[in-house]
């Protein structure tokens, strides 16, 4: 029979179905009460009314292992409809049988029903068949619709838990491949600005090689990260702007206000460093005396406000699409949209004082109290 072991998980279930049983016996012996009551009975007690239909509906707990049995042989399911159906119908019939005729064995010795006298169990079993047989077949068919109803339900579930852990691993995926997509892209870059300066500048170039491979250290050791608290994103823009300074030098400033507050901040991973490559290449790079970049982070309304700002030339008329469309800035709008979904902004426009601003809010979270979340950040 289904299930019929003596796990704990199996004993919960046969305690719950012996549970709702009590339930329906308890609801027909306030219905026999309150009948014996109006129609004046005095002798139907409540306890004798429970009685009566306790002893039924236990009978009918007896059967359920039953009929759940026999509905692992013949499931009422697509293509099973022909065999299925026709069985359950005769085994409904039988088992109202059967329980009818365990009725008219026991409950006369109860005292059922007040003004009744049956003379022989046959009398009392024609009796019991004339009045609760369709009863019988009720039950029997709203057991089998329970299961299927609890069955239907757990499938509901585990399909949508299963589309849960699916959309999460989908996303997870899209936003390592996102990820991923930067470190070819800033290393192409950085490579070819050492080679720019292995024959202007050797120690120069010497030095940038140094630096990247600090940068390509620290970047391998959060493969997979897609969270990092903001002191440790700041950490790997300075190795990445030491490096552009030697291409640069003196014409390249970096300033930063940073609110102490904000340090702990989650943040996405290499968030930054593309942010301030694009301000270098279309900002101080185009500029022959150079110029400065700014970058700030504070807390306002539950949300972590970061901004990068370069004093270059802004955006010109038809740029600001094609800026969006770049590889470091299209990748970091799509990382936010997946991280954050509406939760976030994400503006490009010219700063007040000339240059171009990128404004950009996310929740604020601190790492210190989110690594019970960690898990989550690896995709």
């Amino acid at each position: 029979m289904e299930d019929i072991t003596f796990a704990p998980r199996s004993r919960t279930k046969w305690w719950l179905i012996f549970g709702c049983w009590s339930f329906v016996a308890l609801f027909f012996s306030s219905q026999t009460y309150f009948q014996g009551k109006l129609y004046q009975q005095p002798t139907i007690s409540f306890p004798r009314a429970m009685s009566w239909q306790f002893s039924s509906c236990y009978v009918w707990f007896l059967l359920t292992p039953l009929i759940l049995w026999f509905n692992k042989l013949f499931p009422l399911r697509r293509g099973r409809w022909t065999r299925s159906i026709p069985a359950h119908i005769v085994l409904s019939i039988l088992v109202a049988l059967v329980q009818l005729s365990i009725d008219a064995r026991v409950l006369p010795f109860l005292g059922y029903y007040p003004g009744l006298t049956f003379s022989s169990y046959a009398e009392a079993y024609k009796f019991f068949l004339l009045v609760n047989f369709h009863l019988a077949l009720f039950f029997y068919w709203a057991i089998l619709g329970v299961k299927y109803a609890i069955d239907y339900y757990q499938k509901y579930r585990e399909r949508e838990l299963r589309a849960s852990q699916l959309e999460t691993r989908l996303a997870q995926a899209r936003l390592q491949v996102l990820k991923m997509q930067l470190h070819p892209h800033f290393l192409f870059n950085t490579l070819n600005a050492i080679s720019e300066l292995v024959y202007k500048d050797p120690e120069s170039a010497e030095q940038m090689i140094t630096n990247l491979s600090d940068l390509l250290r620290l970047s391998l050791e959060n493969v997979g990260v897609q969270e990092v608290p903001l002191k440790q994103e700041l950490d790997f823009l300075n190795k990445y702007v030491e490096i552009e300074q030697t291409r640069f030098h003196d014409r390249l400033r970096l300033s930063m206000e940073i609110e102490p507050e904000t340090l702990d901040a989650c943040v996405p991973n290499m968030i930054l460093q593309p942010l301030v490559e694009n301000a270098i290449r279309h900002g101080i790079g185009m500029r022959s005396t150079g110029g400065q970049i700014e970058i700030g982070a504070d807390r306002a309304d539950g949300m972590l406000h970061l901004f990068v700002r370069d004093n270059g030339r802004g955006l010109m008329n038809g740029e600001k699409k094609a800026l969006k469309e770049g590889v470091g800035l299209a990748n970091t709008r799509a990382r936010l949209a997946h991280l954050y979904g509406a939760s976030h902004r994400f503006d490009l426009k010219n700063s007040p004082g000339g240059g171009l601003l990128v404004d950009l809010a996310i929740p604020f979270r601190n790492s210190l109290s989110n690594d019970e979340d960690s898990d989550l950040n690896r995709g």
